[in-house]
């Protein structure tokens, strides 16, 4: 079981973002209107941006901190982004354009350090292998990102997102992009990567359906508050 704390301080142009969190493995739902600083706060947590006071704490390890004394001053710990071991899978889903699809998932994977000795190497892309048979892009793997459905890109993004093996899993509204009749078919294989892979996740969202659906732990933000 993994353990996620965290409390984010950031002053935007309008408010400023206050939340303090934690939860147990599952899924945290973040639910808020436009504008509530969710996305932000995802920012926050993965390492683009940088608090001016808080935490960010996974089993334990300290992956950014900075107190109130040291606000506007340097963190005491900011760990780079690549460096905390979390999978981010982006509101655009960010898929190379000139990539295939295997190309894609395989990005994350080919600067690890396991990937330059042949056996672990083997291991991930067997392991990419079962995770693309798993959200049936398998048949894909050729196509370019540009020549596949909306939920095609959602299957491919979030694969990518997860053949690292990440500590916790960052998803910004998801589901957003979809038609509905895609996004029916896309909840399913969500509930099945849920169960399957059980990575702790915070999912954001302003759908009341999906916060029902899918959330562990939920909460609402509102101008940047917990409300």
């Amino acid at each position: 079981m993994s353990r996620i704390d965290f409390h984010v301080i950031k002053k935007l142009d309008i408010f400023t973002l206050d939340v303090h969190c934690g939860f147990d493995s599952g899924v945290l739902v973040v639910r808020g209107e436009s504008g509530a600083g969710k996305t932000t706060l995802l920012h926050c947590i993965a390492g683009l941006l940088a608090p001016d006071a808080g935490f960010v704490s996974i089993d334990g390890e300290r992956m950014f901190l900075r107190d109130a004394e040291n606000a506007g001053r340097g963190a005491q710990i900011d760990k780079p982004a690549r460096a905390r071991g979390l999978g981010y899978l982006f509101q655009s889903y960010a898929l190379f354009p000139n990539m295939t699809v295997e190309q894609n998932v395989l990005y994350g994977i080919r600067n690890k350090p396991e990937y330059k000795d042949h056996t672990r190497r083997k291991e991930l892309l067997d392991y990419a292998g079962y995770i693309m048979e798993t959200f049936g892009i398998a048949g894909l793997r050729r196509k370019r990102s540009t020549a596949i459905s909306g939920g095609e890109k959602q299957r491919v993004a979030l694969s990518r997102a997860i053949v690292t093996k990440p500590r916790l899993l960052l998803l910004d509204e998801p589901f957003s992009a979809l038609d509905e009749e895609t996004k029916a078919a896309v909840y399913s294989e969500f509930r099945l990567f849920k169960e399957r892979f059980r990575i702790p996740t915070i999912l954001i969202t302003h759908s009341d359906a999906e916060s029902e659906m899918f959330g562990d732990h939920r909460i609402h933000m509102k101008a940047g508050v917990i409300v």
